[in-house]
């Protein structure tokens, strides 16, 4: 069996045809026979054994065999019901039906025994199954586990409800059976690893006689996602460092030693001092840095990126500094541009805002190489922005920018060598998750904070304590403070996330009444340009109060800003959340967070709060929000293409995480292009399961 049965179009298999067809391709994705065998079951209902009728619990679902003795069509509220009447040696069991009465009431024949399988409730004092599977105990009901899938209400209205689906898979896994399913592991790995056969694997999957056997199935289907999943991620790497040669940043000279003796005004944290020595390591090895570093808010990420700059400086290079938005771009610039006064480097700033003479002057300068420093937004990927010898590029909150635009950087000098890359996070990833969706790139991070760097007070607080929180919050202002207010966003509905700002910004002029007190107000149905003015207000002091129904933009630097009120905190997530708050304690003086929410929370809203309440450590919050979450949409963090694993989770299956990329580090070592006869099987399942991507090393 080759690949001509499993690309068979599925409204050709027996039970499918035309229109249940189409509804599988627009409602699940599902064209072809192998996309019907890798929809996997996403739940089992255990038959194995049957339950004496004496024996059955309430809320308990079991399989009772015996015989049917009663049975009676009832009026039920205008409705017909049918209520049938059960036993066995031990006992009766009453079974109900409110659907599908009369077709139901022919089928069943009294005094007849039947196996029935259903969930078990009290009704009127007695128990009762109702809707339960039924089926003649004479012909009997195919004991063990049962697979339960994914569908729709369209599906089921067709006639395609998981008893069809079952049936249709029967017919695959028999024709799986009498021919052999290609086989893409090589042999070395599935003994070695005591996995069973690919086609093993796509019979229990589906049809699992017992628990050992679905174990072994999703041992076997899980490893393979993860280790094609991390094999592709370092031959990627691999193939880049072979063919795409980097600049060699030799020196760490002048520009570089004057700053750090002369300029810098504080000790680098020791974390900062590690990434510094990880950065320097790559950019004079000769080979094209991609490179990520995390780090929490504040722990100085922009300060490494500055020293990273000036080795490019030294070398005779331009770098390019990227931010997600003109404000934090902005304030990137002014910072930078403070902390090189009279260094003699040549700084530029380039927007969508920035237009006419002076962007034709910046793009000049850039091409002549009379810029060292480029800082801007998107913007700087357009066409006519090329440098004279781009040396460096640097991407601040990297995962607002998708994997083709950041690629668009390769081709903006006149260097035919790609620039490092330094991608930038404040959002901590945990390990593990990282080594999934970065398996490419390598990892630095600062965990340490700078010295000094108070604690963020957090505290929680519901509707009964709001006037002891408008008390605080005009002590605070009384000491020259400022103050967020967040109200979180619904996308759905933004008249809902405007009515929660107006009904918020209508109470807080009662309590903060102008012309006493300024209030800056954000929403997601402003231009841009308005926006960006109100939160320079809030910057520069005019306002006290900043209300937002949008997320505050990462990394802006209001160091005065000392209370970040976070308005329905159960309606954030934790990474959200441990966001929002970053946005204070950037200053001197003692900060807070304020989390409020009504008395009712969900068990997961409130181990999100104690979570926020008990830690500030960004790096222990993403590890519970991951727990809390799962694995979610990786596709969506890393913006790669890359496809949702659909057994494999990154949450319960850690160890076989680590045990996949050492193997596959171990296989490409010995063997880095996949050229030795055992591994022709690896290269071209890669190439079937990534058949768009014509080369890999290209984008970083």
């Amino acid at each position: 069996m080759g690949l001509a049965f499993l690309q068979k179009e599925i409204a050709y298999v027996k039970g499918v045809g035309p229109l249940k067809a189409e509804a599988l391709g627009t409602e699940m994705g599902i064209y072809r026979v192998e996309d019907l065998l890798l929809d996997y079951p996403f739940r089992y209902i255990d038959k194995s054994s049957v339950t004496p009728i004496n024996q059955v619990s309430t809320d308990e679902t079991v399989l009772i065999k015996g015989v049917l003795y009663s049975k009676k069509i009832i009026k039920v509220r205008n409705t017909n019901m049918l209520i049938a009447n059960l036993k066995d040696a031990s006992g009766f069991i009453e079974l109900s039906w409110f659907k599908g009465v009369r077709y139901i009431d022919k089928y069943l024949e009294l005094n007849k025994e039947y196996l029935v399988f259903g969930k078990a409730k009290k009704y009127k004092g007695k128990l009762s199954i109702a809707h339960p599977e039924m089926e003649d105990a004479s012909r009997g009901l195919e004991l063990g586990l049962e697979p339960v899938y994914s569908s729709t209400e369209k599906l089921n209205k067709l006639g395609f409800d998981n008893k069809a689906r079952r049936r249709v898979l029967s017919v695959l896994i028999g024709e799986i059976q009498k021919q052999t399913l290609p086989e893409t592991l090589p042999a070395y790995l599935v003994d070695s690893l005591r996995l069973i056969s690919r086609q093993k694997a796509m019979e229990y999957i589906h049809f699992p006689p017992d628990y050992a056997s679905l174990e072994a199935a999703q041992k076997r289907i899980k490893f393979e996602e993860v280790f094609y999943f991390q094999l592709k991620l370092l031959y990627t790497k691999a193939q880049r460092q072979v063919k795409y040669k980097g600049h060699e940043f030799s020196l760490v000279g002048e520009y570089f030693n004057r700053f750090y003796n002369d300029k810098l005004s504080f000790e680098l944290t020791g974390a900062q001092k590690r990434v510094v020595r990880e950065i320097r390591a790559d950019l004079g090895s000769g080979l094209q840095m991609n490179r990520l570093l995390q780090g929490d808010v504040g722990s100085g990420k922009t300060m490494v990126a500055l020293l990273c700059m000036l080795i490019a400086k030294d070398n005779q290079f331009q770098s390019v500094l990227m931010a997600p938005t003109e404000i934090l771009a902005q304030q990137h610039f002014n910072s930078l541009t403070e902390s090189l006064k009279g260094m003699g480097i040549r700084l530029a700033f380039l927007s969508g805002s920035v237009k006419g003479k002076t962007r034709k002057q910046v793009l000049h300068h850039l091409k002549e190489g009379n810029i060292d420093i480029l800082i801007g937004t998107h913007a700087v990927l357009e066409e006519p922005v090329r440098f004279q010898k781009l040396g460096l590029a640097i991407i601040d909150e990297q995962h607002r920018f998708g994997v083709m635009q950041r690629s668009k950087l390769w081709t903006k000098s006149f260097d035919s060598k790609a620039p490092h890359i330094l991608v930038m996070t404040a959002t901590p990833i945990p390990r593990t998750l990282a080594m999934t969706i970065y398996g490419d790139l390598e990892v630095s991070v600062i965990d340490e904070l700078p010295p000094g760097r108070k604690k963020i007070h957090t505290i929680h607080k519901t509707d009964k304590h709001r006037p002891q929180v408008i008390q605080f919050l005009h002590q605070e202002i009384s000491k020259g403070r400022q103050i967020y207010i967040v109200y979180p966003l619904i996308e759905e509905s933004e008249k809902l996330d405007l009515a929660d700002l107006q009904q918020g910004y209508e109470r807080l002029l009662q309590y903060f009444p102008p012309p006493n007190y300024k209030i800056s107000v954000v929403h997601g149905r402003m231009k841009t340009q308005d926006k960006d003015e109100e939160m320079q207000r809030f910057a520069e002091g005019t306002t006290q109060i900043m209300v937002a129904t949008t997320v505050i933009e990462v990394g802006v630097n209001v160091p005065n800003a000392s209370v970040m009120l976070i308005e329905n905190t159960e309606r954030f997530g934790l990474s959200q959340l441990h966001q929002l708050r970053g946005r204070v304690g950037r200053g001197a003086e003692q900060s807070y967070c304020i989390l409020m929410s009504s008395h009712k929370l969900s068990k997961e809203a409130r181990k999100r709060i104690s979570t926020m309440v008990e830690s500030n450590d960004g790096f222990k919050i993403a590890e519970v929000d991951l727990e809390l979450r799962g694995p979610g949409d990786i596709e969506g963090t890393r913006q790669s293409g890359t496809k949702e694993f659909r057994l494999f989770n990154i949450v319960a299956d850690q160890g076989m995480l680590q045990t996949s990329r050492q193997i596959a580090r171990r296989i490409l070592d010995k063997d880095t292009f996949l050229e030795h006869e055992q591994n022709r099987i690896l290269i071209r399942r890669l190439m079937q399961l990534n058949p768009h991507e014509k080369d890999w090393g290209r984008i970083s």
